[in-house]
């Protein structure tokens, strides 16, 4: 599914960078998972994010994903009915975690761009996604589901075998995460939890000299890549984006497992 700020286009370029041995894959900041799903299943894996409906709607992915779909059969894309689960939603109602995941999906993929603001008014299959609803709870049968703040989560599962993916919201875009409460200075506080790691770490981050400053230590990597800027192609077709990768060891070493060797190396 879309989510702001989701890695589907950078994901190839960073599970090339992931170290060859973990014993524990710790996504910190899970958004719609797009890394998490992409990656091969591991032994032990945690799926976080501070935001509770999306980690209600992975719990419930998981668990219970016949009930879900069965929650989500009859649904209108009607823009009354978004409006109605919207408004339901915002107001912090009591509801059964399997009626507000089925809320909550239901008002992602109907809204405009998936930020949940505002009717998209285009088609929206929903029986085509039950398929994709059945996958994803299979690929999360074992995958610990957190909604804890960045810092705890961390201290929670620093381990020396530990391996954290964390993409944090971007630097200049906090308020696009309503009430998530991520600010600036979370930036910093980001910054200091990693410095204090056993475990080791990589970061997806916007390019920019706030983050460059954060991260310019001795032993760690900061290295730029691109990709298409999606929302700019409207009016400048084939714009790229720049993106950091930020990481506390070699991220070339999975890269040099796979050069093959000449008669003359």
């Amino acid at each position: 599914m879309s989510w702001i700020g989701g890695k589907k286009a950078l994901r190839d370029e960073i599970l090339h960078r992931f170290p060859l041995e973990f014993e524990r894959y710790v996504e910190v900041f899970g958004g719609a998972g797009w890394v998490l799903f992409h990656k091969p299943p591991g032994p032990f894996e945690v799926y976080n994010d501070v935001n509770g409906n999306l980690v209600n709607l992975f719990a419930c992915v998981r668990d219970w994903p016949e009930e879900l779909i069965a929650a989500l059969e009859f649904t209108l894309n009607a823009r009354e009915d978004f409006d109605r689960l919207r408004a339901v939603l915002r107001s912090k109602a009591e509801l059964p975690d399997l009626t507000r995941a089925a809320y909550f999906y239901q008002v992602l993929c109907q809204s405009y761009a998936k930020k949940m603001t505002a009717f998209a008014g285009l088609p929206c299959g929903m029986w085509d996604r039950f398929p994709l609803i059945r996958a994803a709870a299979a690929r999360l049968q074992g995958v610990v589901v957190e909604n804890l703040d960045f810092e705890r989560l961390v201290e929670r599962y620093d381990h020396p075998d530990t391996f954290f993916y964390l993409d944090p919201p971007y630097y200049f875009t906090e308020g696009l995460y309503r009430g998530m409460g991520f600010t600036r200075a979370d930036h910093e506080r980001l910054a200091a939890t990693l410095m204090r790691t056993a475990g080791r770490w990589l970061l997806s981050y916007n390019d920019c000299g706030q983050v460059r400053g954060l991260y310019d230590w001795p032993g760690v990597t900061i290295e730029t890549v691109s990709r298409i800027d999606n929302m700019a192609q409207r009016f400048e077709g084939g714009k790229q984006y720049g993106e950091l990768i930020i990481a506390n060891y070699d991220t070339m070493e999975r890269a040099r497992q796979h050069v093959q060797l000449s008669l003359f190396d």
